[in-house]
């Protein structure tokens, strides 16, 4: 859904809320009547700005202390609180962006909307495509030291937003030991669990969930991205550091360009990074990187997505969150998109069944979030369908602060 402009769709948007408050009423309200009863106003200013783009807030940017190194951060208030006002902190995940990313903006812009300061640091070794998610924590740390000291806020505890990458080790993070006491609650947006089942979708399109098989055209940026940081940690492939260095800049230049990563766009400089690397490494990097009317081929590309899971796994054991969810004792809300071309939705599933009882987890899937620029749009009847289930999605987030 992109905010909407002009007189006329500001009337359909005002017409969509009023469709939406109908249904609600008829379908999820029994469902999740106590966080309706909390969050519904909050829910449905949400869904203003993020239909209409209008919002009256305040925007500073600030800086951090993350362990000694100062980082950058947005941070979103109401322009006149009435009161200390809640607070959450959104990671970005691994993005050129970074915290500039549109849809990351327009979603924290929504969220202040519903009177609460947002803040939004910057991991720049993210931006940057490292795969570091030892870093998650001490950023949280630092954005919730800054929120401590802002007048607005509320002596409370905090709500925590994951994106993508960052999600997974964002829900992580809220069992961290420094941080546990501070958090109210840890929402996940297309977030994974199983790194070697995700690396295995990044390169074959297949993966499964409750026994059933699925398979979607993966979203290359992914294994590009993957293959980057772990191809020379992958067991035969020690000194492939041309072909690394060759998809990190592809990645770079998708980043930068922002067309879909399997654009035809992106044919041409391919051919010239190829042309640059030793011959005898021009099929491994072909194999990772083929051009845009061809996929990885399937068997090649379950034996990589193994190599690249070892290697990744061995130089970075946490890059698995799987281990690190079992101290997760606050509330946990995992929603992701039904045709994930990135991170596929069984992942979502996965990363709720990892977390202990105690985090009373809860996973949406919906055709209503989208990871990535192909992610197809539902059609306007299978939307509509789909806002009751977001709906009482996001009442349940809001319902935690």
């Amino acid at each position: 859904m992109m905010p909407a402009r002009g007189a006329g769709s500001k009337r359909t948007s005002s017409l969509l809320l009023v469709y939406v408050v109908r249904l609600l009423a008829m379908r999820v309200a029994p469902r999740v009547a106590f966080a309706m009863a909390i969050s519904f106003p909050r829910t449905l200013r949400y869904a203003r700005t993020w239909l209409t783009g209008r919002d009256d807030l305040l925007q500073d940017e600030i800086m951090l202390d993350r362990d000694g190194t100062s980082i950058p951060a947005t941070l979103l208030r109401p322009r006149a609180p009435a009161s200390a006002l809640p607070a959450w902190v959104v990671m970005h995940g691994i993005t050129r962006a970074g915290r500039a990313h549109a849809q990351l903006v327009r979603f924290a812009r929504s969220v202040a909307s519903t009177g609460a300061v947002v803040i939004i640091p910057e991991v720049p070794e993210w931006r940057q495509l490292n795969l570091a998610p030892h870093l998650t924590a001490p950023t949280i740390r630092s954005a919730i030291d800054a929120l401590r000291t802002h007048p607005d806020v509320h002596k409370g505890r905090f709500g925590l937003v994951g994106f993508s990458f960052g999600a997974p080790h964002t829900v992580a993070a809220a069992g961290d030991p420094g941080l546990r006491s501070d958090i109210a609650g840890a929402v996940s947006f297309g977030g994974y669990c199983d790194l070697g089942r995700t690396i295995h979708f990044m390169m074959t399109g297949e993966h499964e969930h409750n026994g059933d098989a699925f398979s979607l055209r993966p979203d290359p940026y992914g294994r590009w991205i993957v293959a980057a940081n772990y191809l020379t940690d992958a067991a035969g492939y020690e000194d492939a550091v041309d072909v690394a260095d060759a998809l990190r800049r592809l990645a770079l230049l998708a980043g930068d360009t922002g067309a879909p990563a399997w654009s035809p766009e992106y044919d041409l400089a391919k051919v010239q990074m190829a042309a640059g690397l030793a011959p005898d490494r021009r099929e491994l990097f072909d194999l990772i990187a083929p051009p845009s009317n061809r996929q990885p081929d399937a068997a090649r590309g379950a034996e990589m997505a193994a190599l690249l899971t070892e290697g990744g796994k061995r130089v970075q054991p946490h890059m698995d969150p799987a281990q690190s969810l079992s101290d997760v004792a606050c509330p946990v809300h995992i929603l992701h998109g039904r045709f994930d071309h990135l991170i596929p939705f069984s992942e979502g599933f996965r990363l709720r069944q990892a977390l202990p009882p105690q985090a009373k987890a809860y996973a949406t899937v919906t055709r209503l979030f989208g990871h990535s620029a192909q992610d197809p749009f539902p059609s306007p009847l299978q939307a509509l369908r789909e806002i009751p289930i977001l709906f009482g999605a996001l009442a349940r987030v809001f319902g935690m602060m």
